[in-house]
């Protein structure tokens, strides 16, 4: 307890926090449902809280100045993207539709989209087409932007062609091509291999003068080695970094904090936060949160709670991965009260669930046994919201499958592709793992039929998981005191009695 105090937290009592953690009524806790922007990112990373109503202004029938070419560019690019979705023309095809307007901002944000829809062949198409373009110059951002898409998709090879091309075109690379490069690396599964890769880049950088390691190169180094759990080699870049003219930034601390506190090497987390108050460098709501995550994550509720109460003291406001995170840890450890405890005061200061809040609650209900609650809170956000995430999907059938209610599960991924909700990938492979660690034959050929209508075919990967899955889903059923057949009859019957 004492080394959260010395952290530049204020002393705090837990006994103050009582009010706050205490137990709610187990039946009839209030679950209040909010309709969610889902197409909105920010509904999700950041909390909305609630503010007094403001005059309403007047429309003007243009949402942006005419002057704004931000505004113009991306609504282009959402225009050639429309025109060339799905069972559409071809991309490149609609880029020589628009090719008086289109220029390299606009495949700019080209690629940035098309790496988010998993589209990096499209985004080697639009280069193509770039290159036979008579305004194209080659451009290091062009080069860093594609490096750092294939990384991300995995695509290391065309990762390494795209720098050589880089260099073949007359570009020289800087920190930010390199930057890229070296993420790309540490994309791929041979981690080994790819962090001596990255500290060959780093090493060589070094030796270029316009290419001299930026923060961003430590702060990908750092970050990396920490989820290698690495220390030696996280010392040594620190160390690096003080003899460097670079300063480190709180995206340096929080992010090596993170991989630690993932890790659950929680001395090195402090000894890191230590670091980060000795350079006079505040802690965020980020940082906060990291904290929070990696208490609860080791079931250290004690410093997690003191945590939060220093983050409700400091000028920092919490957000709702703070609340979704701890209404998860206490699922897990199957403290009930407190979680729906956690849920009911974060309504109560203002915030609005946001879906994953909710696919929170499911899972938390799941690992406490109570599969009815969390079958009313799915049906909830089915009922108040206009489109359900798959993910939310997947949080209930995952709370079936832990509680070994199967034919529930199968039944009700019936149910809502007839809703017609579309599974994917995910979907299939929690639900593969889950029959056949239960060997049932029948379920998993259903599981398959219904996978081959939907074109999703299993590779290599989502069999290797599900094997490997099977010891991890033992020590969790060990750890939950998963209930026995008699109760589950008594959960279905209740299941059943929710529907009517």
């Amino acid at each position: 307890m004492s080394t959260i105090s010395d952290l530049s937290f204020s002393s705090l009592h837990l006994q103050s926090l009582s009010p706050f953690f205490s137990s709610c009524p187990k039946s009839h806790f209030p679950l209040r449902f909010h309709k969610l922007p889902i197409g909105s990112s920010s509904s999700i990373s950041k909390a909305t809280t609630t503010l007094p109503p403001k005059k309403k202004m007047k429309r003007r029938r243009s949402s942006a100045p005419k002057g704004d070419g931000s505004s113009e560019v991306e609504e282009l690019v959402r225009l050639l993207l429309r025109r060339s979705g799905v069972g559409k023309e071809p991309l490149v095809a609609t880029l020589d539709k628009y090719v008086r307007v289109v220029r390299t901002e606009h495949c700019f944000l080209l690629f940035e989209e098309l790496g988010k829809r998993d589209g990096w062949l499209q985004c080697l198409e639009v280069f193509r087409w770039m290159q036979r373009q008579r305004w194209y110059v080659a451009d290091n951002g062009i080069y860093s932007k594609l490096i750092s898409v294939m990384g991300k998709k995995g695509q290391t090879r065309m990762a390494m062609w795209l720098f050589s091309q880089m260099r073949n075109s007359g570009c020289r690379p800087d920190a930010s091509v390199y930057n890229a490069l070296i993420t790309a690396h540490l994309h791929s599964r041979d981690k080994v291999k790819a962090l001596a890769k990255a500290l060959g880049y780093f090493e060589k950088m070094k030796g270029i003068e316009r290419c001299q390691p930026n923060i961003v190169t430590y702060n990908i180094l750092l970050r990396a080695f920490a989820q290698a759990s690495d220390t030696k080699r996280v010392d040594a870049l620190f160390k690096d970094l003080d003899e460097s003219i670079v300063s480190p930034d709180i995206y340096t601390y929080n992010g090596v904090m993170d991989a630690y506190g993932k890790n659950g090497m929680l001395k090195e987390m402090e000894s890191i936060l230590l670091l980060m108050k000795s350079k006079q460098c505040k802690p965020d709501v980020i940082t906060y949160n990291i904290l929070i995550d990696a208490y609860g994550r080791r079931q250290a509720f004690d410093k997690m709670e003191q945590v939060f109460k220093s983050l409700l003291r400091s000028k920092e406001t919490p957000t709702l991965p703070t609340f979704n995170s701890m209404i998860t840890n206490y699922g897990k450890a199957r403290l009930r009260d407190k979680a729906e405890s956690v849920f009911e005061k974060m309504n109560d200061s203002g915030f609005k669930p946001s879906y994953v809040t909710y696919e929170c609650l499911i899972a938390m209900y799941g690992y406490c046994d109570c599969v009815a609650r969390a079958r009313e809170v799915f049906d909830g956000m089915v009922n108040n919201q206009k489109e359900v995430q798959v993910s939310s999907l997947n949080a209930i059938l995952d709370a079936y499958c832990v509680n070994d209610l199967l034919i529930e599960a199968d039944q009700l991924l019936e149910h809502a592709i007839k809703k017609g909700m579309v599974p994917n990938a995910s979907t299939y492979k929690l639900l593969y793992k889950a029959y056949s660690k239960a060997n049932s034959k029948e379920l998993i050929s259903s599981l398959l039929k219904r996978m081959d209508e939907q074109g999703i075919v299993p590779n290599k990967k989502f069999f290797l998981d599900a094997l490997e899955a099977f010891g991890s889903s033992e020590s969790r059923a060990n750890s939950s005191n998963v209930a026995d057949n008699s109760s589950n009859s008594q959960v279905r019957a209740k299941i059943a009695l929710s529907r009517d």
